[in-house]
């Protein structure tokens, strides 16, 4: 019989009470959550083909350059994994809205 309590104890009460000890489970996920719609966003928009698709994929990839970089040095810096992931929805955040600017209704 499967185990029904998949979620170790930690997990829970990470979620339960917001808690960032050690990963923060929940931020990571709404983390892919939300990076999954600018992915889509930006599939719209490199479909097109032209010269701002071009310039998109050009931004996305001086991008992840950069936030790795940015990820790096916080964590040497000593910033905690939480601090980052919520810095990288930070960047997720500002691309989204960027991103469904450009969107026609």
């Amino acid at each position: 019989m499967p185990d029904h309590h998949s979620f170790s104890a930690l997990d829970r009460h990470a979620v339960l009470s917001g808690s960032d000890n050690g990963f923060p489970w929940f931020a990571g996920a709404m983390l892919a959550v939300e990076a999954s719609e600018v992915v889509r966003l930006r599939c719209e928009k490199l479909s097109h083909g032209d010269e701002a698709a071009g310039l998109e994929a050009v931004l996305m990839v001086s991008e992840k350059i950069a936030a790795a970089f940015e990820a790096t040095a916080s964590l040497l810096a000593g910033a905690t994994p939480a601090a980052v992931v919520q810095r990288y929805r930070e960047h997720v955040a500002a691309n989204a809205k960027r991103l469904s600017a450009n969107e026609a209704p």
